[in-house]
Order: structure tokens, then sequence, then C-alpha cells
């Protein structure tokens, strides 16, 4: 079973990228079921089918699903929330900050991964197709299993607290249920969750990106933020290529490191008669060349800009053709460096793969056992092993792609 999520920027063309891989993988044969996370869903008008909160048939081996967050955090938390407010108004909250506060942050992100993961944990799916959210809002998705722990670990010590103070009140007031029975489940449905999408023979990002240069930059940030919560990418998409503009890679679908790809190569070999479309290509060609050294040694993925709107079921074979060829879409495109501890004299050497950073923006924080590695404002935290949690981190070095933090000896 295969887990694909295609993210990046808003308006590069994931919806439609990855409607046209789940069509390809149905028509492979393999169950396939695509599913969007935006708020803003556009999955059903690319598909130019109507779609529901759960999964709908709508070709032989092909279910697609706009999920519907709000509903779901309903049903999933609804008497948790009701029972989290009534703990905060005995610490002494009002009531619409108690209700406020009784919504963790990021349920919605939660729920659309828990959503993904139980249609992926029947294995009634060969094949789960997501066509994620923008790429800010993606990586806060991507975020918040560990922010969720953190928060129930703490709501559980300050629960019980408050069971022990207020004793049969509580009981009282909700005779017939145990509002936390569910609670222990979600959380082990979220641990589960983060495993498999880190599990680079489950699961797969591809960062989704045009020719332009802010669109590139947030793609770059977004492979490095992936790389960061331990998310295994193993491919870059690059739509919407002018007319008589190649990158080196992009003949016959995704370009092969192995036979020969050299990173930084693009050129117009048609250039047009108009001056304003001759800039315009001269632009995409050094703006191609671009991500091709910037993403290497990433497989990469292309497709042309189109005189036609790419909806419904042809137009989107056409475009799963041009970018994978008689590639299956769900193959494996790449595996990177696993993070990994080096021992260099007395010291040791944690090494983790960070493209695209400058180091001057890393902060690094360690307490006890945990390692905080911050970047702009996203944070992940890393759970060190012995070895390490008894030392101090002195300092870190990037190079080639890899940021190596040094652990002395506490003798030192």
């Amino acid at each position: 079973m295969r887990i694909l999520l295609y993210l990046g920027k808003g308006g590069v063309g994931k919806t439609t990228t990855a409607a046209a891989t789940a069509l390809r993988c149905a028509q492979m044969g393999y169950r396939t079921l695509v599913v969007s996370t935006d708020i803003a869903h556009s999955l059903a008008d690319s598909l130019d089918r109507p779609l529901k909160n759960e999964p709908t048939e709508i070709a032989d081996n092909l279910f697609a699903q706009e999920i519907n967050v709000l509903d779901e955090v309903r049903k999933n938390w609804g008497a948790l929330q009701g029972y989290m407010g009534k703990i905060l108004r005995k610490q002494g909250m009002s009531k619409p900050v108690a209700e406020e506060m009784a919504i963790i942050p990021g349920m919605e992100e939660i729920f659309s991964l828990i959503q993904i993961y139980r249609n992926a944990a029947t294995r009634e799916f060969d094949r789960v197709i997501v066509d994620a959210a923008p790429t800010g809002e993606s990586m806060r998705l991507l975020a918040m299993p560990e922010s969720f722990q953190w928060y129930v670990e703490r709501f559980f010590g300050w629960g019980e607290t408050a069971m022990r103070l207020t004793g049969g009140l509580l009981r009282r007031l909700m005779p017939e249920q145990d509002a936390l029975a569910g609670l222990p489940k979600l959380v082990d449905d979220v641990k589960e969750l983060q495993e498999v999408l880190s599990d680079p023979q489950t699961t797969s990002y591809r960062v989704v990106v045009n020719p332009e240069k802010m669109v590139i930059k947030e793609g770059a940030r977004a492979v490095t933020y992936l790389s960061l919560y331990g998310c295994p990418v193993d491919a870059v998409v690059v739509n919407r290529i002018l007319p008589g503009v190649r990158a080196h890679g992009s003949d016959g679908g995704a370009a092969d490191d192995e036979g020969g790809r050299r990173a930084g190569e693009a050129a117009v070999f048609a250039p047009s008669s108009d001056p304003y479309l001759r800039q315009l290509q001269e632009q995409q060609a050094r703006y191609l060349a671009e991500i091709e050294r910037d993403f290497y040694p990433l497989p990469i993925l292309y497709s042309g800009w189109r005189s036609e709107e790419v909806v419904g079921f042809g137009p989107l074979r056409s475009l799963a053709d041009e970018l994978y060829g008689q590639r299956d879409p769900g193959e494996v495109m790449f595996v990177g460096q696993a993070q990994e501890i080096e021992e260099q004299g007395n010291d040791f050497v944690l090494k983790l793969p960070l493209p695209h950073i400058e180091l001057d923006k890393i902060r690094l924080t360690k307490r006890g056992d945990e390692l905080f590695i911050s970047i702009g404002n996203f944070k992940r935290e890393f759970l060190l092993p012995a070895v390490l949690a008894q030392r101090d981190a002195s300092g870190a070095v990037f190079a080639g792609g890899i940021l190596s933090i040094r652990f002395p000896c506490s003798s030192q």
C-alpha cells in the first residue's frame, strides 16, 4: 500500500497532479482513493464529478473524497470538548473562554490526517493519493501529531488533578459515559500515523512547483521542512512549462539521475517570434535550470503549458502520460539519506538531511533528552538516545545538504 502526498504553493497545480496520478493508478488496476485535505476544495472540479465527505466511487478502481473537517471535529471531539470545557470552568474560566480553550490547537489537521490513516489502515485501497493544502497549512498539518501528543499529555496531567479536586461532581455531570474513553485510542492512532508518514516504503511526498521565483523558493523551503519532520520526499513536479522551453531531464517524463541528468541545464530550443513570449521563455529557462540545481538529486517530473483546462478524465489522462510516461506513479522514486549518529574521536555527531537551509537561521535548544531544531517559524523536537541526551550540543555545521550537530564528550 502506498500513500502519495502532493503539496506546494496555492495555484501550482497540486489538485490536477493528484487527480491525474490517481486516475493513472486506477487504470493500472490499483484500487485508488484520491482525497483532498484543503478546506477550499477543488478536487471535485478537477475530476468533474460531485464528491462527498466519504469515499465515492467515480470510475473503475477509483474513489474520491473531500474531507469535511468541521464535521469530523464535531463527530470525534464533541463529547470531549464538552467535558474539557466543564473542567476548565471549574478552574475559574468563563464559559466562552473555556469552550474555546477546549479545542486543542490543530484539531482540524489531526482529523484530516486520521481520516487518511484510517482509510489506509483498512487495506481497502492499494493507493491513497492526497491533494494537500497549500504549503504553509500542510507543514502545520504534518507538525500536528507531535504538538497534539504534547497537549494531550499535559491535559491528562491537568485532568487528573481536576478529577481529584471535583471528585463525584464530575461523575454526576456525566454519569453514563466516560468522556475520556476515546482519547487514548486517538493518541495511539496519531502515534501510528507518525510512523506511517515517515516510512519511505509506504509514504512519499512530492512537491509541486512552477518555473517562477517565489514558487521555487517556497518549494525549496517545503523540502527543508519535510526533511525536518522526517517526511520522505521522493520527487518534484514542475508544471506549466512554456512551449519551446526544455530542461535537460524533461524528455519522456521523469528525469533519470542514473541516466545522466546533469543538474542545472535548461534551454529555449524553439524561440518565439513574439518579443514578450520570447522573454517569458528565457525567464522560464533560467528558472528551470535553478530547479534542476536546487532540487538535485530528487527526480523531477515535467508537464507543459496547456491550451485547455485540465478538467475531466480525458485531460487528466493526458497530463498523467506527460508526467509519468510509462512509469508507475506509485513506485518509490527516490530514497534519501537516513538520520545517523557518527562517532568522531570522543565526540558523537548527529547528522540530519536538511537541504536548502541557511545556517544562521537555525536555532538549537536542548532540554534533557529533547533537542529542538527551529528553522523560521517551524520547529521539530527530536528525542535523543541516552548516549546523546547526557551530552550538550556544542554547535552545528551544514555541508552537502547535511546538518551535523556535534555532541562533545562531557569531560571536555
